[in-house]
């Protein structure tokens, strides 16, 4: 929401701008636009600004206080060692059986 009042309070520095100079072009659809039009119209879409920025701000806020820490949140995951396979010793093997088919 923040955003979107940046982007409005731009708007209307434009228009608060562009209406000073020649009311005509920012009311283009009045006969006799007058600069006193334009700032009431100014002032009400800069109230509107300041009320979206502060309420922008203001979410932020309980969004922020309200999360949750992420490495809370998540246990860490044991990860595997890599362990030496144990070589069975030469006196412990048994001597190998003589097939059938080396008769």
């Amino acid at each position: 929401m923040v955003l979107q009042a940046l982007n409005i309070g731009i708007l209307t520095l434009l228009f608060f701008v562009v209406g000073m100079i020649r009311p005509k072009w920012a009311l283009f659809f009045m006969e006799k636009p007058s600069r006193w039009l334009i700032s009431s119209i100014a002032m009400i879409c800069f109230m509107i600004t300041m009320t979206m920025y502060g309420q922008g701000i203001k979410q932020a806020q309980i969004i922020e206080k309200h999360k949750k820490p992420t490495a809370a949140m998540t246990a860490p995951v044991p990860v595997p060692e890599a362990v030496p396979v144990p070589i069975p010793e030469a006196s412990k093997v048994a001597p190998k059986k003589k097939s059938h088919a080396q008769k």
